[in-house]
């Protein structure tokens, strides 16, 4: 049951994409043989586990991102996404299925070529930081610099610019355990940027950090993103921390994909009740594109008020509250595209609110 998988699986065009996985999957046991055929019969997880005492962490992951976009995958505790994210550096070899980094299949290389790969085209950020406790900060970060050999000037220089870009750069010559919470995982990503990979793996980075602190760090990956445009596998199995960061999400269960699709797809449109207990509670307003509501132009002129197609609702409530005109929807072109009026966003809340889905929805349903 996997819904908009095969949407970034198709690609035309020759250039292959940066990380693409098929079939990739992981069983953990001494009768991996026996697992495989029964998962070939079509088992599940729970019958593999009792008949042949392995564990399937991952099952035939299939997927591909693209250049420059945040892939976040997931799931509760024991889904199989960390195990996946750890297969795709191989750091855990899958028990079968390919990984692709840039149309190379990374299990055909030697020790050496996956060292290399490492070394300059991977990054790893994970959630305990993994700071070396007797090294300045910016010998942490330039550490990866030190590893490729780089001389010790160059690497400090390089490592100055990223601690600029992730507001450390007054705290060079501090230990880890000097800085907070916050302040490491900032060093955390300092190092991952400093070797300038093509992608970075994320293996739930700030989950063991303060609400505020997550916040403001999930702002700053925003905001690096935004100017460096790498390509991203975050892992979490918080949904409101996949909601912000995703350009598309991956939802685990019992090491499957249960759905993949762009966070408007999975609020509006959860593939199962597994999906649509996460999404209850999801602030829909803030996920949900005025194109999922706009209605044909009607006859006649349209209305003077324009807004963006791809524009959340929660950038159109406050100017229909406002007024009672109709909103005109225009395209990335300027071409007139539609109409959004209150009725059709009050329906859409009220409906919200019936089913628990976003938390006030209801009030503004009432206020429109």
């Amino acid at each position: 049951m996997l819904a908009d998988a095969g949407t970034h699986e198709a690609r035309s065009g020759a250039e292959p994409a940066p990380l693409a996985c098929t079939g990739v999957t992981k069983v953990f046991g001494e009768d991996v043989a026996s697992a495989g055929a029964l998962l070939e019969e079509g088992s599940d997880r729970q019958d593999v586990l009792e008949r042949t005492g392995c564990l399937v962490a991952v099952r035939n992951a299939t997927f591909s991102v693209e250049r420059g976009e945040i892939f976040v995958v997931m799931g509760l505790s024991g889904s199989g996404k960390s195990t996946l994210i750890r297969c795709l550096s191989r750091l855990i070899e899958p028990t079968s299925g390919t990984v692709e980094i840039e149309g190379t299949p990374i299990g055909d290389l030697d020790d050496q070529g996956l060292r290399e790969l490492r070394r300059q085209r991977l990054s790893m950020v994970f959630q305990h930081f993994g700071l070396f406790p007797h090294r300045k900060v910016i010998d942490n970060v330039a550490f990866g610099l030190e590893i490729q050999g780089a001389p010790k000037a160059d690497r400090y220089e390089r490592a100055l610019q990223v601690l600029e870009v992730v507001g450390l750069q007054d705290w060079t010559d501090h230990f880890p355990q000097q800085l907070s919470g916050g302040m490491q995982q900032r060093v955390g990503l300092a190092r991952a940027l400093c070797v300038e990979p093509e992608i970075l793996f994320f293996d739930e980075p700030f989950s063991a950090l303060d609400p505020l602190i997550r916040r403001d760090m999930q702002d700053e990956l925003l905001s690096l993103q935004a100017s460096m445009r790498r390509t991203l596998v975050f892992i979490t199995h918080d949904f409101h921390e996949a909601l912000k960061l995703g350009d598309r999400i991956a939802i685990m269960k019992d090491g499957e994909f249960v759905q993949v699709g762009t966070p408007e797809q999975i609020v509006s449109a959860p593939a199962d009740e597994y999906v649509r207990e996460f999404a209850e509670d999801a602030p829909k307003t803030k996920v949900i594109t005025v194109g999922s509501v706009l209605r044909p132009l009607a006859t006649g002129a349209p209305p003077r008020e324009r807004v963006s197609v791809t524009a959340v609702l929660d950038d159109v409530l406050p100017r229909l509250l406002a007024s009672p005109e109709d909103l005109c929807v225009v395209d990335d072109q300027g071409e007139v595209v539609g109409t959004v009026d209150r009725d059709q966003v009050a329906a859409l809340l009220g409906e919200s609110s019936g089913a628990g889905v976003s938390a006030g929805a209801g009030s503004v349903a009432e206020q429109l």
